[in-house]
């Protein structure tokens, strides 16, 4: 099996593993798998690229839309709650209707990137968004020091630039983590212990796949 795809999976939480030396080393444990294959999308159909579409995890069929139905029927499984796609060079390898397991995409010591959503932490200011110092907390200043200052000018071009940092929402966003070693796979329960951190809450879905970048 090809050891470059990647899982969709869920995350567990963070616990502790201890190296031989007896240092601590901080892992996240990430459920991978088993996935479902529900599509298979190679260059020479209609797709014009090659890809497999993956489904984690099942939800209860009134819950699913006509389209999820009919994609899981094709398959023969249920309709998944987490549905994804995951690049491929050659994806002629794999049929509808495939289970993918942990121990199928993964080994020890490969460098993975994970794929999530982070925590959504509401309306942030500019100095919890952006660490701005804020104002000076002199005699004369009122309701003024944690404000983001000035965001344009009265001269030509008298609008806002963009890109300015401003509040605005904080968090809630497709985050990437690069360059993850993998530290123990745990195949008979698909779970993946993760050196390092991996976005979003406990019980987030994520896409665990190879490092896009190369390593020595």
């Amino acid at each position: 099996m090809n050891k470059k795809i990647g899982l969709l999976g869920r995350k567990i939480g963070m616990m502790q593993l201890f190296n031989e030396d007896g240092t601590v080393l901080p892992v996240t444990v990430v459920e991978t798998g088993p996935c479902t294959v529900l599509q298979v999308k190679t260059k020479s159909a209609k797709d014009g690229y090659d890809a497999i579409q993956l489904g984690f995890g099942t939800k209860k069929e009134q819950r699913a839309n006509k389209s999820e139905k009919g994609i899981a029927a094709a398959a023969n499984a249920q309709p998944a709650q987490f549905v994804g796609e995951i690049r491929l060079e050659d994806a002629s390898g794999y049929s509808r209707g495939q289970v993918l397991s942990t121990g199928d995409a993964f080994a020890v010591g490969q460098k993975v990137d994970v794929v999530g959503t982070s925590k959504g932490r509401g309306f942030g200011g500019v100095m919890k968004s952006h660490h701005f110092a804020g104002f000076e907390r002199s005699h004369g200043a009122h309701e003024y020091f944690r404000h983001g200052g000035s965001i344009g000018t009265r001269l030509t071009p008298g609008m806002t630039l963009k890109g300015k940092r401003m509040p605005g929402q904080l968090g809630n966003a497709r985050v990437t983590v690069q360059n993850i070693d993998v530290v123990k796979i745990d195949a008979e329960r698909n779970l993946l212990f993760l050196h390092g951190t991996v976005p979003g809450p406990n019980g987030a879905y994520v896409t665990v796949r190879q490092c896009v970048k190369n390593h020595k």
